[in-house]
């Protein structure tokens, strides 16, 4: 099933680029995760096509949406943009299923829309993040702040060592759909190098702990006002989702979730066990 391309119009007079795979049912919005896009769900999408209208939105600085001249990467502007795209495509009820970065923008908007979510899948993303996962990511983008490759295999390469467990063909995919050629022949990151520089320390370390302990705040008492039926998916060896942020997520907090752990899987849980992955998701939202 190949995806069609939209551009729909964000927040800040932003485009943001989505895939399509289907017309028909309740919306559904995939939301994709830092230094990813769109296409990561591809393994996914398909499954619940037939019963969703599936799309999966490029976030700000990544994919083929635009980058912000101003660098404005902060949840609140994601989230907005998130808002404008539905009301742009005329969803008046949507089920959010987001990743990482992408699970707490919907964690937010959920709460502050929940007359327009009907169902709530957070994919390895928590208010709490383990200090394991965010040093890993911040040393790989701190020795790669701005990488350029001779070849797209080369970058496959790279991935490989990033995505450990990650399937050849999420590896291929993300290789294909993350890089864009400069006139030097080079490859290069689609993602905006301001927005690596963040993950990589670049700003100050006592301004982002500080950021990070309101987030969290932030993001905890958006839970509590959750309505919806909400699934939340942990990798079974994740590294940024601790298992009892998960439980306290779904047995403390949560209103009406259940929790799904997936095996053999990361914190990337689509990349690495797009099978169980798949069933998991299929199993909350189509009751199979």
């Amino acid at each position: 099933m190949t995806p069609e391309s939209l551009s729909v119009a964000g927040s800040d007079g932003l485009e943001m680029h989505l895939l399509k795979w289907s017309d028909e049912g309740v919306p559904v919005m995939l939301v994709h995760g830092f230094g990813n896009e769109s296409h990561i769900w591809e393994d996914f999408a398909p499954a619940v096509a037939d019963v969703y209208q599936v799309h999966a939105m490029d976030l700000r600085g990544h994919g083929d949406s635009d980058w912000d001249p101003e660098a404005r990467y902060d949840y609140e502007f994601h989230q907005a943009d998130l808002e404008a795209v539905m009301l742009n495509l005329g969803f008046d009820r949507v089920v959010l299923v987001g990743h990482s970065l992408g699970g707490r923008v919907c964690m937010q908007y959920a709460a502050a829309n929940s007359h327009q979510v009907a169902g709530l899948v957070v994919v390895d993303a928590a208010p709490e993040l383990d200090a394991r996962g965010t040093t890993r990511i911040s040393q790989d983008v701190e020795q790669h702040r701005d990488p350029s490759f001779e070849t797209v295999q080369q970058y496959e390469s790279y991935l490989s060592t990033s995505y450990p467990a990650a399937t050849p063909e999420s590896i291929r995919r993300m290789a294909r759909y993350g890089l864009k050629q400069r006139d030097d022949g080079r490859y290069v990151l689609k993602m905006d190098i301001s927005f690596r520089g963040r993950a990589a320390g670049q700003l100050d370390r006592e301004e982002m702990a500080k950021y990070e302990e309101a987030t969290t705040k932030a993001l905890w008492d958006a839970l509590a006002k959750i309505e919806c039926p909400t699934l939340v998916v942990r990798g079974a060896a994740s590294d940024i989702m601790s298992a009892d942020v998960a439980d306290r997520m779904v047995d403390d907090v949560l209103k009406n979730a259940a929790l799904a752990i997936v095996p053999q899987a990361g914190h990337s849980v689509m990349t690495d066990n797009p099978d169980g992955f798949r069933d998991c998701v299929c199993q909350f939202m189509l009751g199979e």
